[in-house]
């Protein structure tokens, strides 16, 4: 059993995936609604519009992704505000508590945070001019919102927001089963110059710091314009360091899949199956999960 596991539960207002929806987690007073733009005048109508809390505008700028963090102690007047004053904007994220308990100080607190957040992930322009000072909390309260914080860290990807997603690995403390469940691939191409070594760890695919890539997308296939994307992402981010024709990871990196990392190592479409090898018995990462399937289960 996952002890750490977590409920959340999105309801669609109406009926549509991309449509208004709420966000709330089992256990957690926090509450999110997320309203496009076309829908804004019923979305004003929903109570919690009104709370004290922190919003999140996103949409494009003469075409480059951007996002504006703010904080009212009533969202609905700030955001009626913004229809009028700010028009790049294609949805709101607004978040508050269950009963309306923030109150001014905590939201002044998360909207710095998440302003720290993103500027540190910097996968999104943002439109604030300057991080916002953080507001004088107790050491209670402190803590409370930094909770807040880390389970709607959980509720944002959830809903397709991922700018404060940070995929840069970090070190944590790990079981001796956590370690039973790593294995280290290594992907090396002395005619490109690419020396990466990947690790499994707990279903992420994490390429470490120190690898080797190329540092531009060569590939031509015109499918793969999101591995592009991702390489100029990284560099202009600090991730990727360009040294010429290649890159050098400065610190390790979460990828969704095998293949993903391969492409980025590489700058073009490449199968990671089959590209990735283990660093000690040399067999693929194909090969090393049919084995670890054909494994006897570990009885409870």
């Amino acid at each position: 059993m996952n002890a750490s596991g977590r409920s959340l539960e999105l309801f669609f207002v109406d009926g549509r995936p991309d449509g208004m929806l709420t966000a709330e987690v089992f256990n957690w007073t926090g509450h999110v609604l997320r309203i496009p733009r076309t829908q804004i005048k019923q979305g004003l109508e929903r109570p919690e519009t009104n709370h004290t809390g922190v919003y999140v505008l996103i949409g494009q700028i003469e075409g480059i992704a951007t996002a504006y963090i703010g904080e009212a102690e009533n969202m609905g007047h700030r955001l009626r505000q913004h229809v009028s004053g700010k028009d790049w904007w294609d949805e709101a994220i607004l978040v508050s508590s269950t009963g309306d308990m923030l109150h001014k100080a905590h939201v002044k607190y998360l909207e710095s945070r998440l302003v720290e957040i993103a500027r540190s992930v910097g996968k999104i322009a943002l439109e604030n001019s300057s991080t916002p000072p953080r507001s004088s909390l107790t050491e209670a309260a402190l803590a409370n919102m930094e909770s807040y914080l880390e389970t709607l860290s959980m509720v944002f990807p959830a809903i397709r927001v991922d700018m404060f997603l940070e995929k840069a690995s970090k070190p944590k403390p790990e079981s001796d089963t956590a370690k039973a469940q790593h294995q280290t691939f290594e992907l090396r191409s002395k005619k490109l110059g690419i020396d990466a070594t990947a690790e499994l760890s707990d279903g992420q695919w994490i390429v470490q710091a120190g690898s080797k890539g190329r540092s531009k997308w060569v590939g031509t296939n015109p499918g793969n314009t999101s591995y592009r994307s991702l390489i100029s992402e990284l560099l202009s981010n600090g991730t990727l360091e360009a040294h010429g024709a290649h890159a050098t990871f400065t610190k390790g990196y979460a990828f969704s899949s095998p293949s993903a990392a391969a492409a980025v190592v590489f700058g073009r479409a490449a199968n990671g199956r089959t590209a990735w090898i283990t660093s000690d018995t040399k067999i693929t990462f194909a090969q090393w999960e049919e084995q670890q399937l054909l494994k006897d289960p570990v009885t409870p």
